[in-house]
């Protein structure tokens, strides 16, 4: 049982795609006698990967919690996919979790998954420690991967453990802080040894000057006590690591092999040592939903509930589950809550505590706890629970927007009732999944974050919902924005029998940075325009820029301000304003120099040095644009930017370039404008769809 808040760890596990960090979860379970025998990822065992698309695919693809204890501990753990089209598992996780463990392989070092996750991690100000994995791989190279952590995030890595042997040879760890010199049996099991290899000796040396320079520079009680005896007191230097790794100031760094059980014990008192509990950590800020002022909730089981709702998952067995952390009060089963992001009382029948997709029935939840909720029939990912005589709503999740669409048709017509259950059902689950229905076309459109996201909805609606479906060719997801600011005005004014429709408004409509999304302002000045129609003008703005004009994709990243207008005392009403807001927006997107914007990629591709020059030529053709190549390990990595619309279907043809041995990863950049030639061949196929 959990002795208090301090002896709790809320931690994920997040990484590159293939880092490791499944396998590490595995090991973590088994040496905390969670679970008694060891699953493999490669084999489809692995505890955590619980869906039969994992297993077949040996990924993991929604993130899956559990608990167990280490040294009087309770450790929260989330294991979460590092694949990019499953990237909002990793960000609703980071939103949730007080400490994360970023895995690198250490042959590959920092990776392009992992600067993603690394920037969720600043977002939330997620304290973090480092687990340098396969340290018995080919290449591996821990000291370079330092490195890579200083120059890319502009962090303080600080290195707590040697390798004693490389690569192959890896067999063992020698502690910094300690001096003492660890070998690993074939069971993981570890024993202290003497240090008598030359090549460890040297790089403790130079590892525990580092730590001595880190820590003296940033304690001055550290630095005296140095000064006076010539030592320091290990218990003292931890607690002085502990304080700068939860000011973000230090990043503790371990290494080891998780698939030979090498290391994982150490890491695990790294959890313990360095990572934060939920006391150790700001009070949590949300606001009061009736007055807008901010409300400040300690981690106290005896404070008013506040409790953030960051997963809804579908149970075949028990029906809606809702995951929830608790930030204060405590969550009882059978008790009221209040859904503050909707004004909503709802019920909590039951409380599970997860271990993957298993379930285990408790009474309640406090302060600091992760656990999901049955029985809540509207609450949604990002909504807050709260007490009704004391609401507050957190901050929601950042959701990115999708970059790729297909057409989704069931295989048979009387299935079609039982497919838009089935998928209202997976994007209430993934936030990141959009559906819509195209009115031109007839057809219902399903938007992600890549093809492999999309194939696996398909693949989850025919196995879970038993409703086969067949996908369209995927659609890019391009956006339409405005070179230059317009001022523009828009009329509705129509007189029928009785009462007419009057509505006239004068906005300006401008380009903001990309990113931007859209912002509407008022600035009205006077009584021209009544208060109560803003809503409604700001309705028919937005309604209007799901739209553009060049190939009736969405607008986006403008500002949209409210300036003037006029009103009628008698035929004004809301839907009179919207329609003006929308005739008026129709004439800025047309004079307004309108572009189109098409998703940038950035790719990773990993080819034998003899293929280099075709794929570098074969990136140029497809408008890419080469940022760096370099040498890993008897391989060229090349790095670069290209549009989504040239890369589909591209692992094909890698494959066919390098007789099946290139491979490339890919996330999403940014978004930029098309060129001329580029955009009318998309709005020439547009056209033609």
């Amino acid at each position: 049982m959990r002795k208090g808040i301090v002896h709790l760890r809320n931690i994920g596990l997040v990484a590159h795609i293939d880092a490791g960090k499944t396998t590490t979860t595995e090991r973590i379970l088994y040496l905390t006698g969670r679970v008694h025998k060891l699953g493999e990822v490669h084999e489809g065992t692995a505890t955590m990967d619980w869906m039969p698309e994992e297993r077949e695919r040996g990924i993991t693809i929604t993130m899956a919690s559990t608990v167990c204890f280490w040294r009087n501990h309770q450790i929260n753990i989330v294991d979460t996919p590092g694949h990019v089209d499953f990237t909002v598992e990793v960000e609703r996780s980071l939103r949730v979790l007080d400490g994360a463990v970023i895995v690198l392989d250490a042959e590959a070092g920092v990776e392009p998954q992992t600067e993603t996750v690394w920037t969720q991690a600043d977002r939330y100000r997620v304290p973090r420690i480092v687990f340098l994995n396969k340290m018995d791989k080919i290449g591996a190279d821990p000291y370079r991967a330092v490195r890579q952590l200083e120059e890319r995030f502009g962090v303080t890595p600080l290195l707590l453990q040697v390798p004693i042997g490389r690569e192959r040879g890896f067999r063992g760890i020698v502690d910094v802080l300690s001096g003492k010199a660890y070998a690993y049996d074939d069971h993981g099991q570890a024993r202290e040894i003497p240090l008598d290899d030359p090549e460890a000796r040297l790089d403790l040396e130079h590892y525990q000057n580092v730590l001595l320079d880190t820590v003296t520079q940033l304690d001055e009680e550290l630095t005296e006590q140095f000064l006076e005896t010539g030592r320091l007191d290990p218990d003292t230097v931890r607690r002085v690591i502990r304080r700068e790794t939860l000011r973000l100031n230090l990043v503790p760094v371990l290494l080891g092999s998780a698939y030979r059980n090498l290391g994982v014990d150490f890491l695990l008192d790294a959890v313990v040592d360095y990572l934060p509990s939920p006391a150790d950590l700001p009070p949590v800020v949300g606001e009061n939903p009736q007055t807008g002022e901010p409300v400040v909730r300690e981690p106290d089981p005896h404070a008013p509930l506040t409790a953030l709702a960051f997963k809804v998952m579908t149970d075949p067995y028990v029906g809606k589950l809702v995951y929830v952390r608790v930030y204060s009060g405590t969550l009882t089963a059978g008790s009221y809550v209040y859904n503050a992001t909707r004004g909503r009382r709802e019920r909590v029948s039951r409380i599970l505590k997860m271990h993957a997709n298993h379930r285990e029935e408790v009474e309640e939840l406090q302060a600091g706890d992760i656990g999901a909720l049955l029985g809540l029939k509207e609450t949604l990912t990002g909504h807050t629970l709260a007490e009704e005589e004391a609401p507050v709503v957190l901050e929601a999740l950042t959701v990115p927007e999708p970059v790729i669409s297909v057409s989704v048709k069931p295989r048979s017509k009387d299935l079609a009732n039982k497919l838009g259950s089935a998928l209202r059902k997976l994007t209430e689950e993934d936030p990141s999944l959009q559906l819509r229905y195209n009115e031109e076309t007839g057809e219902t459109l399903l938007s992600g974050m890549g093809e492999l996201h999309l194939e696996i909805v398909a693949q989850r609606l025919s196995r879970e919902f038993r409703t086969p479906v067949d996908l369209g060719r995927p659609q890019v997801a391009f956006r339409e924005t405005l070179r230059r600011a317009v001022q523009v005005e828009g009329k509705h004014i129509k007189q029928t029998g009785g009462h007419g429709q009057y509505g006239h408004v004068v906005l300006r409509v401008e380009p903001l940075e990309r990113g931007s999304g859209i912002v509407f302002e008022e600035k009205l000045r006077g009584s021209n325009i009544p208060r109560e129609f803003v809503p409604a003008i700001e309705k028919g703005v937005r309604k209007a820029l799901e739209q553009g004009i060049l190939g009736r994709f969405p607008v986006t990243d403008v500002r949209v301000t409210l300036l003037d207008g006029s009103s009628h005392e008698v035929d004004s009403s809301d839907l009179a304003f919207q329609e003006a807001a929308r005739k008026a927006i129709q004439a800025a997107l047309k004079q307004g120099d309108p572009v189109l914007l098409e998703p940038v990629m950035k790719v990773e591709i990993v080819v034998p040095e003899e293929f280099l020059g075709d794929v570098l030529a074969d990136v140029g053709s497809r408008r890419g644009q080469v940022l760096e190549f370099f040498d890993r390990n008897h391989r060229k990595v090349v790095r670069a930017l290209v549009p989504l619309a040239e890369l589909l279907s591209y692992a094909t043809t890698l494959r066919s370039m390098t007789q099946g041995r290139g491979s490339f990863t890919m996330e999403f950049a940014e978004y930029r404008e098309v060129p001329d030639f580029a955009a009318e061949r998309v709005l020439k196929a547009r056209q033609q769809a």
